[in-house]
């Protein structure tokens, strides 16, 4: 069966990316207006000119370097954080007094915090932590004393940067949680499809090979012995499975990837209604009428997705083979299958002798599988559901249910 992998990534931390570069842009613009504004305070303003020329150019040019997290390399970060330090120390060159006892704005101004945001969004908040250090000893240095001011400007970007470098972090640790979580639940559906399908084929025919070497007696015996043991291993493993390990990005700040199967018998193919259309429920059902089934259907045609359509036609087999195992040879059922406006419903019905009371669930902790997969499974996965009435003595009744527009994940695919 041919499987298609599809690979979905994860990344809460992508918006912070798009509101850094956003940021730095804006921050740059609002440095270079404070700058003319306060002209009349620069002694050497042609300094500040050169240095906003590079900060201008350097700020644009950057701008695919903060997209994402692979982009944002670590050379980039130092050069970045060597601009924003640089535009701090030489705020004292080209100012008069009266701007630095002020409090006025450095060359950077708050562009210098978009350097330090990088870092946290990048590493988190240790390298935020490490960042902030040499920002906050080149204001220090910028004004001379620690005044209140300073020192409430620095804690502040300190505080902020650390704080979103740990929520960053935990971000990242939620997505791989739901990664993982993501990834546990395809595996859970494939593993539950398989157990159907094997259900329908391989346990059903070991079983019966079992039955009829005990009947035969001598090396069939030892046969049949053979396939109930291999029966029980597979019935094990299919109600038990294997879940693979989940799968992260090299670099974390990529986010979580999730590697989804889709079984392409779901895309457009052979057993699909014309051009790729609905199926008629019928032309599915029809197989399974024979001298002991009566299949009773409406006269028009009963359209469902592909998907949903073939799924309900092996729960409908799936209970048949019940009827024929479990029954006895000569009970008869009856398939009656109804159009709603909003859901399809078909029921099968036999004359069989019932289900004892509690048989169920027992069947279900032995690992047999036949109505937990076979029939529920496959209804729940469609959205739909399916009801099991069976008195005993009076034979066994099983409604199945499904909506024309399936709301589980068989139709999501």
């Amino acid at each position: 069966m041919v499987k298609q992998v599809r690979v979905m990534r994860m990344s809460v931390e992508q918006p912070l990316w798009r509101a850094l570069t956003g940021y730095r842009v804006l921050t740059m613009l609002y440095a270079v207006g404070l700058f003319a504004t306060a002209y009349d305070e620069f002694d050497r303003p042609g300094i500040a000119i050169a240095y906003y020329v590079v900060l201008c150019v350097w700020t644009f040019a950057t701008l695919p370097r903060v997209q994402n997290a692979a982009s944002c390399t670590k050379r980039f970060l130092a050069v970045d954080l060597a601009i924003a330090v640089t535009g701090i120390v030489l705020t004292p060159l080209v100012v008069n007094d009266h701007h630095i006892d002020s409090g006025g704005p450095t060359l950077p101004s708050i562009w210098t915090a978009g350097s330090v945001l990088a870092f946290a969004i990048k590493g988190g908040w240790r390298w935020a932590a490490l960042a902030s250090t040499p920002v906050a000893a080149a204001n220090l240095f910028e004004r001379g004393h620690p005044a209140r001011d300073t020192v409430h400007n620095v804690i502040l970007v300190w505080v902020a940067s650390i704080a979103i470098g740990y929520v960053v972090e935990v971000a990242r640790a939620s997505e791989r949680t739901l990664a993982r979580a993501l990834e546990i639940e395809a595996a859970t559906r494939e593993r539950e499809r398989l157990a159907r399908d094997i259900h329908d084929s391989v346990l059903q025919v070991l079983a019966m090979v079992q039955r009829r070497g005990a009947v035969m007696g001598g090396e069939a015996a030892e046969l049949g012995r053979m396939a109930g043991e291999q029966e029980v291993a597979l019935r094990t493993l299919v109600s038990g499975g294997l879940t693979s390990v989940s799968r992260v990005s090299r670099d974390a700040a990529q986010g979580a990837v999730v590697h989804v199967i889709d079984d392409e018998r779901d895309a457009d193919g052979p057993n699909d209604g014309p051009d790729g259309g609905p199926l008629d429920l019928r032309a599915l059902l029809a197989p399974y009428a024979s001298a002991k089934v009566s299949l009773v259907e409406p006269g028009a045609p009963v359209p469902l997705p592909p998907p949903a359509a073939r799924e309900l036609a092996a729960a409908v087999g799936a209970a048949l083979d019940n009827v024929h195992r479990h029954a006895g040879e000569h009970a008869r059922a009856w398939i009656l299958v109804e159009d709603e406006p909003d859901e399809v419903i078909v029921t099968v019905r036999d004359d069989g002798p019932g289900i004892p009371e509690g048989r169920l669930a027992q069947a279900e902790g032995e690992g047999r599988l036949g109505v937990a997969q076979s029939i529920r499974g496959r209804l729940r996965d469609l959205g739909g559901s399916a009801e099991l009435i069976s008195p005993p003595g009076q034979g066994t009744e099983v409604e199945l249910k499904v909506p024309k527009v399936s709301r589980g994940k068989a139709g999501q695919r």
